[in-house]
Order: C-alpha cells, then structure tokens, then sequence
C-alpha cells in the first residue's frame, strides 16, 4: 500500500483499516470488534507516548443523552475561547466525526500517516476498531496541545477503552436497559458499570437517576469522589433555561434535561476555567450546539416541505419520548399527518418499543445494510401481530421497504399533495446515517 499521502492511498488505507478491523457498527458486538478491558488500551497509550495524560478531560458515560452533553459542552468551552477537543462515536457519515478540535474534524493527513506509522503495532496487538480511534483521537489532541476534551465513552464505563484518562470532572447523563448483554440486564448493575468512570478525588456529577441507580451512584461515589445530581441543583443560566431551549438548534424532547446536566457541569468547571464566566457567549454556543459542532441525528430537521425530522434515538427510553413529542405535534393545528420510517438493530428491545408506537402513524419498516438490522418484513410483522393481538382499532398503515432509500422515498411520494405532513425517521444510528445524505444531495432526494 502506497505510504506516500494522497486522496486514493488515504481512502484505500481507510477501506483496509475497516476491512481488517471492523467496528462495531458494521459487525456488532462479537469478540473482533468489542474487546471489552483496559489491557490493550494500556498499552497502545504507553507504545503512544501516554498522549491520554498530556490533556486534561471531562468523561462523559450515559444510556442516553451523552453525544448531545458532549458536544454542548465542548460548544461552550469553545465558544468561550477555549481550545476544545472532542471525542464521541458512533460517527455518521465519516468516521473523523469521532474525533474533532472546535468544531472541525480530524485531518486526513494526520489520519493517514497515524494509521501507516502504527498499523504494524496494531496489528500485532489485535486491536479493536474503537481502540485505534481512541488512540489516534489522543495522539491527535495531544499533538495540538488543546486545553481541554470531552471524552465520550463507547459502551459502559468501566471496562471503556477511554476510561484510561483521569479527567476534571466525570458524567453520567441517564441510566436505561440498553446493551443488556452486555452491561447487565437491572438498571442497578448498569449503573454499576458507567460509575466505572468515577476517579478518586474528581467531582462527578449525574444528569438523571432514579432510587435504584442513585443507592449504586452513591455507594461508589462515597469511597472516591465528590458527587452532585444535577436534578437537585439550580445552574447558573437555569433562570433561562426556557429561552435557551426555544432557540436551541438541538430540538429533541430531551434537551431540557441534557441542558441542566451541562449547566450543571459547567458550574463545576467554573472555578478553574475563568473563561466560563462569559454568560453571552456560554449561552450563544450552546443555542448553537449543531451548528458549531456540525452535529447530526438528534431530532435533526432535513426538510420543511413536508417537515423531515431524524433522530438516533433507538432504545426504549429514547423512543418513549421520541413517540410522545411526535403525538404532540399532531395535537397542535399545524401537523395532522405522521408518518414514520423505521428501523432497529436486531439486538435491541422491539418487543418493548412496539407498544409505544403511535396509532395513528403510517409505518414504513426498512433494514439499513448492516449485518446487525433486523430485517423490515420481521419488524412488520412484528408490528402488525402487535396491533392484532392487542385488538388496536383502526387501518394497519404498515408497510416494509427494501432499503433507507426506499422507504424515504416512499415516504416523501405519500407526502405529496397533503399538508401537515411529518416524516420521523428514526429507530437506529444505521437509519439516520443513510437517510441524512439523501437530503445533502449526496444524490439529492427533492422533497
């Protein structure tokens, strides 16, 4: 492979890089792609130069919640001067998504001479996908010399592969069943392995807990680290929480909430980040969160004639309010038309979601090309056992489609010549990342 940059040796280094050390995204969660524990990690930082040590951090594990916290606080400390770094997944379009400095990706450049100089290491060692990026991510902040980064965790918390750094503050944003298998199947034993994060000594703070996850919080938070509930505290700007909300560009039923756990952290970075003071620009770059942080996939509007909105939200929690704010819409005057466009990864909860669904939606079920996507017509079906069992009255508008692009575009074709028309497009991060560049022009899908 030619080691010399250029356009083709970067993408055909990037397609063997997914090729040889597939992420979970495209395979899942078996034994190639996660590999859970700290061991390899260790030691790609200690092969690195230890780059996770030569910035400081914020880290951030959550069910839900998590990417939209990230990227309003990096928002923030960018906004008020700081040089910022962010590292989240999963990534949507391209993979240099994960890792950013103020808003802008990681080069390529950097990319590929990262991946040449490393790849015989790597592939001694057998690492994972999300291994290389945690250490290309560290290498590439450090080499920047940046003041501060959000580090999102991948899966959990505690055997994360991110969870070598010792940050300022740690963050665990909600606690839901989700990756059951693998994290466990209470909310308690969750909760148990996203405290893995907490570090002796490091303020820790907890955007939403229940009785169950908050006796686990604080049984572990009493032997290491001071601890704080965003719920029970009054942030500085709450006052305007309700103004900042209005005109955010991050319009998910969930934003209030994510809102005051980010006040909430920035309060608690406030005494050693001055800059944090500035109230204008601290409430200015969190309205504008996607704008500034080129952020996708969260109730994300793609069109307006007919509204288009999508969301990542893909697990009972997060559909449970994604379904609540979209029978909202209808009872307002200006929408009475849902349609949704759906699909799920064969691995979560359908049976939970299933009953949620609003009643009054015509469905388009679709499998968007992962290995890991339960097929459309088992969804449909599925579905319409559902309604039948349940003797739910009313027109089965289901239907199955062959791909993303096809069910969009049987949604866009309902829409026309109708007025108050919503399209959700939703259930999975696979979904939402086929369907965003049919509104791009990538091609273009008109509306």
């Amino acid at each position: 492979m030619d080691s010399v940059f250029s356009e083709s040796a970067y993408q055909a280094l990037i397609q063997d890089i997914f090729r040889r050390f597939p992420s979970v995204q495209q395979g899942g969660f078996t034994p190639g792609t996660y590999k859970p524990g700290l061991d390899g990690m260790k030691a790609f930082d200690q092969a690195l130069g230890h780059p996770s040590a030569a910035f400081r951090s914020v880290h951030i594990a959550g069910t839900n919640g998590k990417g939209s916290v990230a990227n309003m606080l990096a928002s923030a400390l960018t906004g008020v001067g700081y040089k910022t770094a962010l590292f989240t997944s999963p990534h949507l379009l391209d993979f240099r998504e994960r890792m950013r400095i103020g808003g802008f990706m990681i080069p390529k450049r950097f990319v590929f001479d990262f991946l040449t100089e490393w790849l015989p290491w790597i592939s001694e060692h057998s690492l994972s996908f999300f291994e290389i990026t945690t250490g290309l991510a560290f290498s590439w902040f450090a080499s920047e010399n940046v003041d501060i980064a959000i580090i999102e965790t991948g899966l959990g918390g505690r055997l994360d592969s991110t969870n070598i750094i010792t940050p300022v503050l740690s963050v665990v944003t909600t606690i839901g069943l989700d990756h059951c298998a693998l994290l466990g199947d209470s909310l308690e034993e969750i909760a148990r392995e996203k405290a893995g994060i907490f570090k002796a000594g490091v303020n820790a703070l907890i955007g939403e807990s229940v009785p169950e996850t908050q006796q686990v919080f604080n049984d572990i938070a009493w032997m290491y680290c001071p601890l704080q509930y965003a719920q029970k505290l009054h942030p500085r700007l709450w006052n305007r929480h309700k103004q900042i909300i209005q005109n955010m560009d991050l319009q998910a039923p969930v934003q209030e909430r994510n809102l005051r756990t980010v006040l909430a952290a920035l309060d608690l970075l406030r005494p050693d980040w001055p800059l944090l003071d500035q109230d204008e620009k601290v409430e200015d770059a969190i309205i504008h969160t996607a704008r500034n942080m080129d952020f996708h996939g969260r109730w994300e509007r793609l069109s307006t004639h007919p509204l288009v909105i999508a969301d990542i939200g893909h697990n009972p929690q997060a559909m449970k309010y994604n379904f609540a704010a979209l029978e909202k819409m209808l009872q307002g005057e200006e929408h009475s038309i849902l349609t949704i466009v759906y699909g799920i990864m064969a691995d979560k909860d359908l049976d939970s979601i299933i009953p949620m669904m609003p009643r009054n939606a015509t469905y388009i079920f679709c499998s968007p090309d992962s290995e890991r996507a339960l097929p459309a017509g088992e969804i449909l079906r599925k579905y319409l056992d559902f309604r039948r069992s349940s003797q739910i009255p009313g027109p089965e508008r289901a239907f199955s489609a062959g791909s993303v692009r096809q069910a969009v575009q049987m949604a866009i074709q309902l829409s026309k010549g109708t007025e108050g028309t919503v399209i959700y497009i939703g259930g999975s991060a696979y979904v939402v990342a086929e369907a965003l560049p049919l509104f791009r022009g990538l091609p273009a899908l008109k509306a």
